[in-house]
């Protein structure tokens, strides 16, 4: 299935917001990304509607199985391109948000060139 990079961004999201806040919910979405409340809504439906995330009465949002391997993806190739940004004198503001920019159109293959980089340079 062919998942959109603002999906995946969303994704993404929820993943960093849960690690920091241990739950998460659309509000928390809306400070992450800056987004209005209405497209973090309309998203959450969409995501919700395909399988991607679970809500609980209580706005708890949830990933996945299919929402999680996505974006443990996304936020693993973030982690890894910020840190080749780093290591090439990149601030690690800049590097962050280079990265985000890079993380979702690499090539696997050159992904994993830059990740087996990455740890030979630690």
């Amino acid at each position: 299935m062919v998942i959109h990079e603002s999906a995946e961004d969303y994704l993404e999201s929820i993943l960093i917001v849960q690690e920091r806040l241990g739950s998460v919910r659309s509000i928390d979405i809306v400070n992450e990304l800056g987004y209005s409340k209405p497209s973090v809504s309309i998203a959450m439906k969409k995501l919700r509607e395909n399988g991607y995330i679970s809500m609980a009465a209580d706005g708890i949002i949830t990933l996945n199985d299919s929402g999680m391997e996505i974006a443990s993806r996304i936020y693993g190739r973030h982690k890894t391109l910020t840190e080749l940004f780093t290591l090439l004198g990149v601030t690690p503001e800049i590097a962050a948000e280079d990265a985000c920019k890079v993380e979702h159109d690499l090539n696997d293959e050159t992904f994993a060139r830059i990740t087996e980089f990455v740890e030979r340079s630690r």
